[in-house]
Formats: C-alpha cells, sequence, structure tokens
C-alpha cells in the first residue's frame, strides 16, 4: 500500500532536487550535469549584487507579511464561525459556495477583478463615479496593488482553508461543552477555553509550514496582475525567476535565486519549529 506514494515522492519530489546543482554550473543543456563547468557560488554573488535584489526582496517580503498578517487568520475565524452554525443542512451550503472560488484558476480571477475594477466601465468605479467620488486606477496603482493581490488570495482560498480547521473541530468532544454549559459558560467562555485551545496545535503547525513557503507569492497571480504601471512594486522572485530563466535562458541563474527562496525558507521553518517546542507545542518535527 506503501509503494505508490514512495514511488511518488521519490520521482516527483526527492530527484528533481538534484536540479538545484546547476545553481553551482554554468549549466549547458546539451552538455547535461557531467560536462557543464562548475562555478562555485557565482551565480549567487551575482544576485546579491545586483541592484534589483534589494528591491525584488522588499516586494516579496512585504507581500508575503501581507499574506501572513491579512489572509493566514481569516480560515481559523471563518471555521470557527461555521462551527457555531448547529443546522448542518445550512452549513454545508456555506461550505460548498465558500469552497467554489479554490476551483477557479487565476486567469479567471484575474478577468473577474478586471471587469469590477477597470476604470473603464468597472463595477465599482461606476458606482464611485455614480456618488460623485472620483473613480480610483485599482489595477495600474502601485499603491493599490499589494492590497488588490491579498484581496484576491483571500477571496479565492480563505473558504478552501477552513477544511482543515473544520476537521480539527470535529475532534472536539461535546462533553467539554456540555459540562462547560453545567458550569455557566457562555458561548463566547466554550469557544475561548475549549474551541481555541483544541486548533491551537494545529494552527500552529500550518504556521510552521507556511513560512517555509514565506518568499513563494505565487507566479501567475503577480505575472497576471503585473503591468508597466505597478512593475516597480510588483516584481517578485517568482517573477525574475522566469525573466531570467525562461525568457533568457539564465538556467544556472534562475535555479540560484530560486534556491536562495528555499533556503531563507527552511530556515524560517527550523526557527518556528524550536519557539513553538520552546512554548510547548509539537511542532512539525
Amino acid at each position: 500500500m506503501l509503494l505508490p506514494g514512495v514511488a511518488f515522492f521519490i520521482v516527483f519530489k526527492y530527484v528533481p532536487m538534484w536540479g538545484v546543482l546547476i545553481s553551482f554550473q554554468n549549466y549547458q543543456p546539451f552538455l547535461g550535469f557531467g560536462g557543464s563547468d562548475w562555478v562555485g557560488l557565482k551565480h549567487f554573488d551575482r544576485f546579491f549584487s545586483e541592484p534589483a535584489f534589494w528591491t525584488l526582496f522588499r516586494n516579496t517580503f512585504l507581500l508575503a507579511v501581507y499574506n501572513l498578517i491579512f489572509f493566514f487568520p481569516l480560515p481559523i475565524v471563518l471555521a470557527l464561525m461555521l462551527n457555531e452554525i448547529r443546522l448542518q443542512a445550512y452549513k454545508r451550503v456555506i461550505q460548498t459556495i465558500i469552497y467554489i472560488p479554490h476551483f477557479v484558476s487565476w486567469v479567471v480571477v484575474v478577468g473577474i477583478a478586471y471587469l469590477f475594477f477597470t476604470t473603464e466601465g468597472g463595477l465599482v468605479n461606476e458606482w464611485l463615479a455614480s456618488v460623485g467620488l472620483e473613480k480610483i486606477s485599482f489595477l495600474l496603482s502601485a499603491d493599490w496593488f499589494r492590497t488588490f493581490i491579498t484581496g484576491q488570495v483571500i477571496w479565492k482560498d480563505t473558504g478552501w482553508g477552513t477544511i482543515i480547521f473544520l476537521a480539527a473541530l470535529a475532534g472536539v468532544d461535546p462533553q467539554l461543552y456540555e459540562a462547560a454549559k453545567m458550569d455557566g459558560a457562555n458561548r463566547l467562555r466554550q469557544l475561548w477555553h475549549i474551541t481555541l485551545p483544541a486548533v491551537r496545535s494545529t494552527i500552529v503547525i500550518l504556521l510552521i509550514l507556511r513560512l517555509g513557503h514565506f518568499l513563494d507569492t505565487g507566479f501567475e497571480q503577480i505575472f497576471l496582475n503585473m503591468n508597466a504601471m505597478n512593475r516597480e512594486v510588483a516584481e517578485v522572485f517568482d517573477t525574475y525567476v522566469y525573466s531570467v530563466g525562461i525568457q533568457s535562458g539564465q538556467f544556472s541563474y534562475s535555479t540560484a535565486v530560486g534556491l536562495f527562496k528555499s533556503v531563507v525558507g527552511l530556515v524560517l521553518v527550523v526557527a518556528a519549529n524550536r519557539l513553538a517546542k520552546r512554548f510547548g507545542e509539537e511542532g512539525v518535527y
């Protein structure tokens, strides 16, 4: 029974990891690993000395922080609210509705956002104009870009993110709530003293795992929303890897950039895991 799963991880997860070796080479596709010259840390030196490095780091870091602060807590809050619904049929309908955006591609999400926020007939701007306010160029404004990106992530994935927390809440012993009611605890106190402690370890584990992808802001969404007017704040590591790696054919250099992101994620996971254990949580290992 374990063989298909083990084979999947070996073929699609562990074998491709050897590809990071080309970040230490001047990789030539026709020469392969064996024939390409080894150059040590040359590509990393170039990356850290590039004038664009700190711009990329700032843009990526700020988008990651936006997602962590404004998106990460929302599935927890939504799961707690859904858990308070006692009518199961009504609860399932709401769950189905909030799960649907997760299955919509980023192309469609960006298209919907365009219809709502464009200055040429967009619903939001038409409403602003109807109440006497000036139209706002959401799609071309650098000031609105991070808010716009975070809002799309919240709309698309908040509902889907509730699944794990609802599963954790389903494991709470109902007798705990009955005992709390007999002691006079209202719904808010039950939430604080029973429900939240029940999902605390799940929250910590998911937070640690999320930190492993801290600098992964999502290439497709950023690329589709990026234009000449907001490029200054929209260019992140993922889009930079695409432009230098795919469009310019600098495979070794773009792999070095990707490896840097992975190392940052690994450091954050190790640090967060140690911090969690110091505060009495189990951590991820």
